[in-house]
């Protein structure tokens, strides 16, 4: 089982910058394929990145590619989710994830273990 607590969100004007940050606790991080999602007010939980075991692969959601950059620390058991060029609608409270089994997925049900979220708001 892994812990996982999210920190860095903010409110930021359009065009703006945050770094967020998941720390985890528990069993070998580098064991987990990680993915941050997001949730905006009414809508559904949304995929926006993930990163392989080692950091070998990445991948986005359209909507956040070129903007966002996905990484990850193993020695510090810790991934980030750099956001670049912020714009209103990527508002929302962000959340990582940690899948135990891999490959990269962008399914929801896929990763078993949750932060609480950290809430990002950008106005414009």
């Amino acid at each position: 089982q892994v812990q996982l607590v999210e920190s860095g969100g903010g409110s930021v004007q359009a065009g703006g910058s945050l770094r967020l940050s998941c720390a985890a606790s528990g069993r070998t991080f580098s064991s987990y394929v990680m993915g941050w999602f997001r949730q905006a007010p009414g809508k559904e939980r949304q995929f926006v990145a993930a990163i392989s075991w080692f950091g070998g692969s990445t991948y986005y959601a359209d909507s956040v590619k070129g903007r966002f950059t996905i990484s990850r620390d193993n020695a510090k058991n810790t991934v980030y989710l750099q956001m670049n060029n912020l714009k209103p609608e990527d508002t929302a409270v962000y959340y990582c994830a940690a899948d135990p089994r891999g490959p990269i997925t962008t399914m929801t049900n896929d990763y078993d273990y949750w932060g609480q979220g950290t809430q990002v708001t950008v106005s414009s």
